[in-house]
């Protein structure tokens, strides 16, 4: 398999399907607060699924094929992970969904609200886009097979899944904003474009540093569970819908572990 390609079409179809999700400010209606809140507990439990048995647990593998105690990289990596999502959060000006202008994070600026909006979904997609090219560079270069092609497959393609609500989540606070259909649109599917970016850097550094994969998959793990504890879970509770996100969280989980195991 060219890892490259795969891991180019595994970013791509993942943009697309936030682009999907965006896509429903076309309707004539707004999804229900409890729908989108079950949808949101249904993202992070496919990401913390995929962080697990998509990332850690073959890195860990890895680790021990190349004679590596796995602890280390799976604890170093998956810290390292969070630590850089946090310094990305401390520079980068942004805005959570829900929260009022005053409320953004990072360095003061007058930028709108649209745009810290957009900045921080982008910022936190590209995780995702980053474990898809870990993988597939995984299944391209590791020579002791800990890392499978449908392990994979099944990471995109619950990724691609768990990002129709996030386009969904982001389009609609725009439409709301009195922002039109169309545009959106564009800026709800804009906010992945960093997933195929996110892809190529992640396989273009495992095959180029194989002794690296350990550390690459903990760390693409860790940034995603930071992402999920800081942001995806508090949004889906935020409206008092603690049962219904928290039943999200274990059926997204649910469905992520029986894709790895029934493709991996």
């Amino acid at each position: 398999m060219d890892p490259i390609l795969y891991a180019l079409l595994g970013g791509l179809f993942t943009w697309g399907l936030t682009a999907v999700g965006a896509a429903s400010v076309f309707l004539t209606k707004e999804p229900s607060r409890k729908l989108l809140d079950g949808m949101l507990g249904f993202t992070a439990g496919v990401m913390l699924a995929a962080s697990v048995f998509s990332l850690l647990l073959p890195g860990m593998e890895a680790a021990e094929a190349q004679g590596m105690n796995p602890l280390v990289p799976a604890i170093l990596g998956f810290l390292l992970g969070g630590g850089l999502i946090r310094l990305l959060d401390a520079v980068l000006p942004h805005l959570h969904l829900g929260e009022p202008r005053e409320a953004a994070e990072g360095p003061k600026t007058p930028w709108r609200r649209t745009t810290l909006l957009i900045l921080a979904i982008t910022l936190h997609n590209f995780p995702e886009g980053l474990a898809v090219g870990v993988a597939f560079g995984a299944v391209g270069a590791d020579p002791t097979g800990a890392a499978t092609l449908g392990g994979a497959i099944a990471l995109a393609l619950g990724i691609g899944i768990q990002n129709v609500p996030e386009g969904l989540a982001v389009a609609w606070p725009l439409r709301r904003a009195g922002i039109g259909a169309g545009k959106a649109w564009f800026y709800g599917q804009l906010s992945a474009i960093v997933e195929p970016l996110g892809a190529l850097l992640g396989v273009l550094l495992v095959t180029q540093m194989l002794y690296l994969l350990p550390y690459l998959m903990a760390l693409a793990a860790g940034a995603m569970v930071f992402v999920i504890v800081e942001e995806v879970i508090p949004e889906s509770q935020a409206e008092g819908n603690g049962d219904i996100s928290t039943f999200g969280v274990m059926t997204g989980f649910a469905l992520m572990m029986a894709l790895d195991v029934a493709l991996g």
